[in-house]
């Protein structure tokens, strides 16, 4: 029987269009375009009322990448021709491990530790010690996390709710308000680099 290929091209190649992709994420203005994020929402969707700019600095993912910070440098051996390895291959498994050590330990931007912003994104649930206060992973594209593999921890928001609100569902999309730390930690979902204490969050409607 012929070896199953070993899928880390495509890994990775998730894993690269999820840094070049994020940087063509627009920071929506006046309304949300999530056309770019992987979604099936159309861009003449609307959101329910935000916090006042005043309050919050809208960004887009990516200002959480540092503009030095280069992935593929890191794990060059990528670039190789993997064709021939089964998934069962010593040097597959290696260099996989490798690159996922590599996104895990993205570093994040010191300037953006303590900024209040505000940030559409997907959520991906986690079990919440306190359900009133809901914590998830807010991450770039639709599917992260659940359906393909983690995107490098910078392109990955841990956010707990600063009040008591309805926990959003899975690959909800939403708009979250709040202040951003650097804080890094690691769920059976994925790595993150950043901390989000969320003043509000906003579900992402169609407009009727």
């Amino acid at each position: 029987m012929k070896a199953k290929r070993f899928p880390l091209l495509a890994i990775a190649g998730v894993a690269l269009a999820t840094i070049i992709g994020s940087a063509l994420i627009p920071v929506p203005k006046p309304r949300p375009d999530f056309s770019q994020m992987g979604g099936e929402i159309p861009a003449s969707a609307a959101v329910t009322p935000a916090t006042p700019a005043s309050a919050a600095r809208s960004i887009a993912w990516a200002d959480l990448i540092p503009k030095d910070w280069d992935p593929a440098r890191e794990v060059s051996e990528l670039r190789q021709d993997l064709s021939a390895l089964s998934d069962a291959d010593p040097r597959a498994q290696a260099i996989l491990a490798r690159m996922r050590s590599v996104w895990d330990r993205a570093p994040s931007v010191p300037s953006m530790n303590g900024v209040n912003v505000r940030i559409p994104g997907y959520v991906v649930p986690l079990d919440s010690p306190r359900n009133d206060h809901p914590e998830f992973l807010l991450v770039p594209y639709f599917g992260a996390c659940i359906h393909t593999p983690p995107p490098p921890s910078n392109q990955v928001i841990h956010v707990h709710a600063r009040q008591a609100t309805i926990a959003p569902h899975s690959m909800d999309t939403v708009w979250v308000s709040g202040t951003l730390s650097s804080a890094r930690s690691e769920s059976d979902a994925g790595a993150s680099s950043y901390r989000l204490d969320a003043d509000t969050i906003e579900a992402y409607v169609l407009n009727r």
